[in-house]
């Protein structure tokens, strides 16, 4: 019988800026409490910087001490990015209309704390079977949710990527706050809808179920979106639950995407200068 009092998550996370946009507006992080992605609005300004933002300002800095509550944790850290946003716009008219999707997920030792909001995703691989565990907060999803549209027209809906709440001043802010248990052999994938949004479920589901390491996986993923021409920015986490100890090279925090380019600071230093040229 399994121990389930030693369980512990290996991770792997991939980006990739895609075949026709000229900035990765998605940010993400993992780590062995930690995994979020972020993707940065396309159709407003500066989702580089957004994402950036919320995924610095919710991912433990180095020497942090773990909460002794994972959900209300992150649910604070959810709080503060939205604040910092605001803050952000507050200062700079140039930054007021920017905005994020955010899937985050808390590891407690026993299952995930998870935020979100916006379109990001996040899927459980459970027994070969794939589950959608978080709600895409969008206009098409909406109509499907009143029954205005099956989910085969929400599919092929030229508006199915028009969020209705996002991390993003003056708008709705509310994150969907829930907690999941986890068993040992679960997978899990945090994703960008540069992913969901051009690969189907299915071609998802088979490649978390066929790939032996979540690094194999994330690989494969990104190179499916970029087989489906390559739209958007695509970004992956994919963890392992796991019984016993792992390896500690599978431990390494990971901070990819406009986070990694020198955070919100290095972003917004950048910002400033494109804008001195312009």
């Amino acid at each position: 019988m399994m121990d389930m009092a030693h369980l512990a998550v290996r991770f792997a996370a991939g980006t990739d800026i895609g075949r026709h946009r000229r900035v990765n507006e998605d940010s993400a992080f993992a780590g062995p409490s930690l995994l979020a992605v972020a993707d940065g609005m396309g159709g407003h300004p500066h989702g580089d910087v957004a994402s950036a933002t919320v995924i610095g300002t919710i991912a433990a800095p180095p020497g942090h001490r773990e909460p002794a509550d994972p959900a209300g944790a992150l649910a604070a850290a959810v709080a503060r990015a939205s604040a910092r946003l605001a803050e952000l716009g507050d200062g700079d008219p140039q930054l007021r209309a920017m905005g994020t999707t955010l899937t985050a997920m808390a590891w407690d030792g026993a299952g995930f704390a998870v935020a979100h909001i916006g379109d990001s995703r996040a899927y459980l691989l459970r027994s070969g079977d794939l589950f959608q565990i978080t709600r895409d907060h969008t206009m098409v999803q909406t109509l499907v949710d009143g029954g205005r549209l099956t989910e085969e027209e929400a599919a092929n809906h030229p508006r199915a990527s028009v969020l209705v709440r996002a991390l993003q001043s003056g708008g709705d802010q509310r994150p969907d706050l829930f907690r999941r248990d986890a068993s040992p052999g679960d997978r899990y994938l945090l994703c960008s809808d540069g992913l969901s949004g051009f690969v189907q479920a299915g071609a998802i589901r088979d490649v978390l179920a066929g790939a032996d390491r979540p690094a194999d996986a994330v690989a494969r993923l990104i190179a499916l979106a970029d087989g489906a021409g390559g739209l958007d920015n695509v970004t992956c986490v994919v963890a392992d639950v796991v019984a016993g100890p792992v390896d500690p090279g599978e431990q390494a925090p990971l901070l990819i995407g406009a986070a990694a380019g020198g955070g919100e600071r290095g972003r917004l230093a950048r910002l400033g200068r494109r804008l001195r040229r312009a």
